[in-house]
């Protein structure tokens, strides 16, 4: 048995779902090509569950269902809605007899990399420090 990658699965459910969705939209239509055009103008991105035509709602409900039925088939494991448990957390492993080793900063006196300007030789501006010019 060849398993399918998810996407490849997740992407027929899509398609799927997207045809289904269509047809339900016609189907509340009636046949009318002046209410269909005006069912789709009613979807917009703010659009709501509860908003859309009842057609529409039983149709990605039952999409919804046969996305996860389908997963199930394919043979992914599909959660139950909990949270899964948190991993413990990643020890740094550390050879015996040696401490850790500090982080590594970047050369230079400023630490982003850029090279210090001409008359400072490295040293900060501030008191004691070289004054400009």
């Amino acid at each position: 048995m060849v398993t399918r990658a998810a996407t490849e699965v997740m992407h027929d459910v899509m398609v799927a779902a997207v045809i289904d969705a269509v047809m339900a939209l016609r189907a509340a239509s009636g046949g009318l090509p002046n209410t269909l055009l005006r069912e789709l103008n009613a979807i917009h991105a703010n659009t709501t569950f509860a908003d859309l035509p009842k057609e529409l709602q039983a149709a990605i409900n039952a999409s919804v269902r046969s996305a996860f039925t389908r997963l199930l088939k394919e043979g992914y494991n599909v959660s139950s809605g909990t949270a899964p448990p948190p991993r413990p957390p990643a020890s740094r492993q550390v050879p015996s007899g040696r401490p850790p080793r500090p982080p590594q900063r970047p050369a230079g006196p400023d630490r982003k990399g850029a090279p210090a300007r001409p008359g400072t030789r490295g040293k900060p501006r501030g008191p004691g420090g070289p004054k400009p010019r």
